[in-house]
């Protein structure tokens, strides 16, 4: 009997399989997880493995390892065989994501969409199409659902109406807290609770594990845009599902079969990114607060949106042409993407939720004065100096207050009953 308690990547590797430590807390959790085993190998920074493939003189030990994976996705701690089927530097990185979460396993992917993919696949093998949703979700994720491009088919649901929309082929209920790009947040305990027997997906890429983690609400699976705050840097593309062993085993089926990996030097990247993503997150979070602040006492901004739970994302709603502010930022930086150490800003209903109807986008809050901005770790002050030159001259006889801030987390709008078949338009 396996008695090892330890996160479980099916990694194929020894270096992956760590003696299971003593609780430990969030951030020295974040520098040693994954890594436990590097000392008695005579090491200090993680190994990158590039390998390929790997050689096995047992022919027929490999052919019953690789029966045992075909039936349930399960690994030992054998030579990985092929870069697709496992890979130790990733196998690291998904302990340690493991860890972090409070899950027992997880997989990681090419990209988030790679990862959210691979869980409506997996949904969908069981004959499981139909997908419950709360909006706002990162307009990718959005479209993936609505275009039926799996053969899935979605109901948009505010969250009251998600256990009434559950039918007997759901095979997922997603959602995202806080949500891209409003900042909406969610009661995951009290979702978790209305989705009954059918998993619950929370996307948890802007709280990362140092703010919430889902799985101790409720939530089945986890699911993170690596490439955001875990990698840190925006020199990294990856996504990752934190999961118990049994979901994990039948994703990592569905990464073999489809190419969708996470590259070695990616995994090693992201390993090194978690080591300091506690001080990252808390930085950048006192400077999104205080840019939430500061905007909502200005009259040049109509409305804040910033998370009860706090956070490094801040988005907000002009009174003139929101274009004008990406045009005139010279040290934050126009562009998609967040959580990397510098900071960046966006019009989602230009970039990120362009691929959403446009109705859609405005009825879940997405307007179109809306501003996405993810704070990173420059001073404060420059970066308002940056911010206030670019939404332009006060108005004429005001000046910015220095009263409480108007600052408010919407709730998605309602949407019950919405369904988007499969295979229609986006």
């Amino acid at each position: 009997m396996d008695t090892n308690t330890e996160p479980r990547t099916g990694s194929g590797h020894p270096a992956a399989r760590q003696a299971s430590p003593a609780p430990r807390a969030l951030a020295t959790e974040a520098v040693h997880a994954g890594r436990d085993d590097l000392a008695g190998l005579g090491l200090h920074a993680a190994p990158i493995d590039l390998s390929t493939t790997y050689p096995s003189y047992d022919t027929r030990g490999e052919a019953a390892r690789i029966d045992a994976f075909a039936a349930d996705g399960a690994l030992d701690d054998g030579p990985p065989v092929y870069a697709r089927l496992a890979n130790p530097t990733v196998a690291r990185f998904e302990t340690a994501l493991a860890r972090l979460e409070g899950t027992e396993s997880a997989v990681a992917f090419a990209s988030g969409m790679a990862a959210l993919t691979a869980v409506l696949l997996v949904r969908g093998a069981a004959g499981l199409r139909h997908v419950v949703a709360v909006r706002p979700l990162y307009g990718c994720s959005d479209h993936l659902l609505t275009a039926g491009l799996l053969g899935s088919e979605v109901t948009w649901v505010d969250p009251a109406g998600i256990a009434d929309a559950i039918r007997p082929d759901t095979g997922l209920v997603l959602v995202e807290s806080p949500a891209n790009p409003t900042l909406a947040e969610l009661d995951l305990r009290a979702v978790a609770h209305a989705c009954g027997t059918v998993p619950l997906l929370a996307d948890n890429t802007f709280a990362t594990p140092v703010l919430q983690r889902p799985a101790e609400s409720g939530a089945r699976l986890v699911l993170h845009s690596a490439t955001k705050y875990l990698g840190g840097h925006g020199d990294v593309l990856g996504g990752v599902v934190a999961c118990d062993e049994e979901f994990a085993r039948q994703l990592r089926q569905v990464r073999f079969a489809t190419g969708g990996v996470l590259h070695p030097l990616a995994g090693y990247l992201l390993l090194r990114g978690l080591s300091t993503l506690p001080v990252r997150v808390r930085a950048a979070s006192a400077n999104a607060a205080e840019l939430a602040r500061r905007l909502a006492a200005d009259p040049r901004v109509s409305r804040v949106h910033y998370p009860r739970l706090g956070g490094a994302m801040v988005a907000f709603e002009v009174e003139g042409d929101p274009h004008a502010v990406t045009a005139g930022v010279r040290l934050i930086t126009p562009a998609v993407s967040l959580g990397s150490v510098d900071t960046l800003i966006q019009h989602p209903a230009s970039i990120s939720h362009r691929v959403v109807d446009p109705a859609d986008r405005r009825s879940s809050g997405v307007s179109d004065k809306l501003l996405r901005l993810s704070a990173g770790l420059e001073d404060i002050d420059d970066l308002w100096q940056d911010l206030d030159r670019a939404l332009g001259p006060q108005p004429s006889g005001t000046r910015a207050a220095t009263t409480a801030p108007r600052v408010s987390a919407a709730p998605p709008a309602p949407a019950a009953g919405r369904t988007a078949v499969a295979n229609s338009p986006a």
